[in-house]
Order: C-alpha cells, then structure tokens, then sequence
C-alpha cells in the first residue's frame, strides 16, 4: 500500500479530530496520511486530503505552479468550421456549426 502525506504546509494547524494523535498528556496535530490507489495514474487526491488544504496550497504557491510550465504568448490549434442543415425532426431547416481539428501534420 502506497501513502503520501497531504502537501499543505499547514494541515498539520487544522483543528480537527482526524488530525489528533498521541495519548494522554501527549498530544499532537498531524498531518494527513492520504492513501495513494493506482501509482501508475498520478490524481491531485492522491496528495491533498481535502479542498480546503489543496486551494489553501494553491493560493500560497500559486506563481511557482505557474511558473512550472510558463505560458508567454497564446497557442492555436489549426481548425475547420462547416455549416450543417438538420434534415429531419422538429429542428428541420435549422443550421449548426460544427469544428474539427486540422491535422498540419
């Protein structure tokens, strides 16, 4: 069994009861252990036990996220926009627009 603890700097100052461990006198809040079910297939839940820690670490790193994978200038994918008439049923004579991708390829 595979486990990652949640990655919110703070999920160990959240006060609740699945975070209290120890005994007696001895007390702690800890962060979460988050069970990790398919290895091979990466899932945001499989490092952040709830919503509240995952916008918690979102809102405090979210420029190096970004900065990640910068993006300085907009990408464009090549498409091709027709027109169709329906032919048939209660929407007969009515035209819709239809996109496909171009393969420049």
């Amino acid at each position: 069994m595979t486990y990652n603890w949640c990655h919110n700097p703070d999920c160990h100052k959240i006060e609740t009861q699945s975070r209290v461990r120890g005994t007696g006198t001895n007390k702690v809040l800890r962060t979460r252990k988050i069970r990790v079910y398919n290895p091979n297939d990466p899932h945001i839940w499989d490092y952040f036990c709830n919503n509240n820690c995952l916008f918690y670490f979102l809102r405090k790193f979210c420029r190096e996220v970004a900065n990640l994978n910068p993006t300085t200038k907009p990408k464009e994918t090549p498409i091709k926009v027709t027109t169709h008439t329906y032919d048939m049923g209660y929407r007969q004579g009515e035209t819709y627009k239809t996109i496909k991708v171009v393969d420049n390829a």
